[in-house]
């Protein structure tokens, strides 16, 4: 029997289960490009509910249990003594999530012999050391596609929130009990007819320039593997062969492009400085592809209009991260990608991928990241591991 340890984050603040605000989602069996919803044997919970916290346990124990393995849920990750430092040396699986990751670091890896597979419900690893991963013969998974098109919503959400400047203006008549519309729009403007660029155009990315096009604005981007011909002409699409190139000819820049080694602190001081003043980044990526002192300067100057991001590191942030205080931003706490819609898919895919791996069968590639000794599925076509 196996011992599955989940790091889920903590239950909300005021008591589990959450008075649910509507009393179903709508049922998504599949996504663009032809591949299907995660598709395991029987879920044993109901869509829309929390499931990514402690509590909700991404309805995973009565399934676990009624086979004879031992699940521990816990959200204490960090720390001298923490549960996931306390239960890792002897689990097989460990499952955690983006927005809570459980950082499993060479150390981490190397206390746990028996650790044989980590689980991302959600979309992406790079809280997994892909090199100790392969190293240690471990399958790394993800449930690819699971929350794409809620990220792609968000990041559409924080550019207009950004270009619009909507949360001084709600600050006037909420918080400061005001009318003061100069002072509301004195940096609100309108996204018709600016250039708007996306790194990394995978799925999210993808998702993200479909859902511009109707604002009539001039889309580029920028991705290791370039688009096809025709999707290009559909979305007439200007192609830029590096990020130097995109950040030089845009208003604003959409992140989606994983972290690796290639792309951490991607965008420091000399490379936003080559944006337009008054341009905007959305990062729903990773925190770690921006400098995170850069991003600050530049808003100070006003090289940066605003900043939005649904991504920090480490995460959680200490309470004097300086993004919690710094001027013109519209940050999230990595909420872009477990809303109760997705939620349901991710919970759903984790259940497919232990019903796999549990019974000896293959796990599906897309889903797959490391696997038989290195990258593999999606992992082979996203990551890179220095060599």
């Amino acid at each position: 029997m196996a011992k599955i340890l989940a790091v889920l984050y903590p239950d909300p603040v005021g008591g589990y289960p959450p008075q649910y605000a509507r009393d179903a989602i709508p049922t998504i069996t599949g996504y663009p490009g032809g591949q299907t919803a995660p598709t395991p044997q029987a879920v044993d919970f109901t869509p829309g509910q929390l499931l990514g916290c402690v509590s909700g346990e991404l309805g995973l124990r009565r399934f676990l249990e009624e086979r004879g393995h031992t699940f521990v849920v816990t959200s204490d990750k960090e720390g001298a003594g923490c549960v996931l430092d306390r239960e890792l040396p002897d689990s097989d699986v460990v499952i955690s999530q983006p927005f809570w990751p459980a950082y499993l670091t060479p150390d981490r890896i190397t206390s746990a012999p028996r650790l044989r597979l980590a689980i991302t419900a959600g979309i992406g690893s790079d809280h997994v050391d892909l090199p100790s991963a392969i190293s240690h013969g471990m399958t790394v998974a993800e449930v690819t596609y699971s929350n794409s098109i809620s990220v792609s919503e968000h990041a559409v959400m924080q550019i207009l929130t950004l270009v619009h400047d909507y949360l001084p203006a709600h600050e006037w008549v909420t918080a400061k009990q005001g009318w003061n519309i100069a002072d509301s729009v004195s940096r609100s403007y309108d996204l018709e007819g600016m250039d708007v660029g996306v790194l990394g155009a995978g799925r999210i990315g993808q998702a993200v320039l479909r859902r511009l096009r109707p604002f009539d604005v001039t889309l580029h981007y920028c991705d290791v593997h370039r688009l096809p011909k025709d999707v290009e002409e559909e979305l007439a699409l200007t192609y830029h062969p590096d990020a130097r190139s995109l950040a030089s000819s845009i208003d604003v820049l959409s992140i989606h492009t994983p972290l690796h080694p290639q792309t951490q602190n991607l965008f420091d001081d000399e490379l936003i400085g080559v944006m337009k003043r008054g341009s905007y980044i959305v990062n729903t990526a990773r925190a770690l592809i921006v400098s995170r002192d850069a991003v600050v300067r530049a808003l100070d100057s006003g090289r940066l209009a605003g900043y939005a991001g649904d991504v920090w590191y480490p995460q959680p942030p200490p309470s004097d991260h300086p993004w919690r205080t710094m001027p013109h931003e519209a940050m999230t706490p990595h909420v872009a990608g477990t809303t109760l819609s997705a939620q349901a898919r991710y919970a759903a895919g984790t259940r497919e991928i232990l019903e796999n791996w549990l019974d000896g069968r293959p796990v599906r590639p897309e889903y797959l990241i490391v696997d038989g000794g290195g990258l593999a599925g999606t992992g082979a076509r996203s990551y890179t591991v220095a060599g």
